[in-house]
């Protein structure tokens, strides 16, 4: 418990950048010293002073194990950067979180994975592919991965459910909290049928703006490829695709109507050098190949 408490504060300090965190870590590889930090050591790391504050704030650190006590309740369970049952692609990417809370079936974790993701205002046609091309990836044994967002994420899901596959939702918000609230039968679902509700923010963490970029980079890190559905010129989906290829995942993209703005950003792709996928296999084919080579673990912060 008091181990616990330790890594449980240090998830809960709202730092501005991720990298603080990490610079934290990469120097004294272990919360309990941070904790015991004075704002003397603070500054003699150049630190910014706002981030010192909340290092040193009571607020943070008060009703701790009441809190563990309620994640515990929750059946919430806390997977540190140290942990065995950290995934292993995950720990290769550049800036992995140094704590994962997960809801459901952590086997998941050792499965291979293919990442699905799209625009949330998507057509019926992406709506139809993203549930197909998830059913059939589940039938080759992958897991599916998405951020349960509207649109093609919740379809990519329920392709998963379907044909009775495991799959992981990724969250910008606390394990415990439900975003879109539309997607509360989803969520339910995906622990019911012994699926993985994942996140690197604490329980009761609210879905606010700044979390979801940076969740992306996780559901590409936990994958070994990223299939885009459909996704606009500019569009939030482009940002775990451009987290994908700094990870070196395999990038695959549905091709849409030159007519559907939803199409612009998966055609763009195409003509960039993604994968053109017209079915099941032509993931397969290329994953296949990603298997069999080593894995090059990105030059990592920690």
């Amino acid at each position: 418990m008091q181990k616990m408490k330790y890594w449980y504060w240090f998830a809960s300090i709202p730092f501005q950048f991720n990298q603080t965190k990490q610079k934290l870590w990469h120097i004294f590889k272990s919360p309990e010293k941070i904790w015991n930090l004075h704002k003397e050591d603070l500054e003699r790391i150049s630190i910014e002073q706002t981030e010192i504050q909340k290092i040193l704030n009571f607020q943070y650190r008060q009703n701790l194990e009441n809190q563990i006590y309620a994640m515990q309740k929750k059946q919430i369970q806390l997977i540190t950067y140290e942990d065995q049952r950290y995934p292993y692609l995950l720990k290769q990417i550049y800036d992995p979180p140094l704590v994962l809370f997960a809801k459901g079936n952590l086997a998941l974790l050792k499965k291979d994975a293919v990442a699905m993701v799209g625009c949330r205002m998507c057509s019926t046609y992406g709506k139809k592919i993203a549930f197909q091309i998830a059913g059939d990836l589940t039938k080759q044994g992958y897991i599916i991965i998405s951020g349960m967002a509207k649109g093609i994420d919740g379809y990519a899901h329920q392709g998963a459910l379907a044909k009775k596959g495991g799959t992981i939702a990724v969250l910008g918000s606390g394990v415990d909290v439900i975003y879109p609230k539309q997607n509360e039968k989803l969520y339910d679902c995906i622990l019911a049928q012994n699926g993985l509700i994942l996140s690197e923010y604490i329980p009761g963490a609210k879905p606010i703006a700044r979390h979801f970029p940076a969740r992306n980079r996780i559901i590409s890190g936990l994958a070994k490829g990223v299939v885009v559905v459909e996704a606009k010129a500019r569009s939030g989906s482009l940002i775990t695709v451009d987290f994908a290829l700094e990870q070196g995942r395999e990038v695959f993209a549905i091709p849409g109507n030159l007519n559907n703005p939803n199409a612009a950003g998966t055609n763009c792709l195409i003509q960039q050098g993604a994968k053109l996928v017209t079915d099941v296999d032509d993931i397969r084919e290329e994953l296949d190949l990603f298997f069999e080579k080593p894995l090059k673990k990105q030059k990592s912060i920690l």
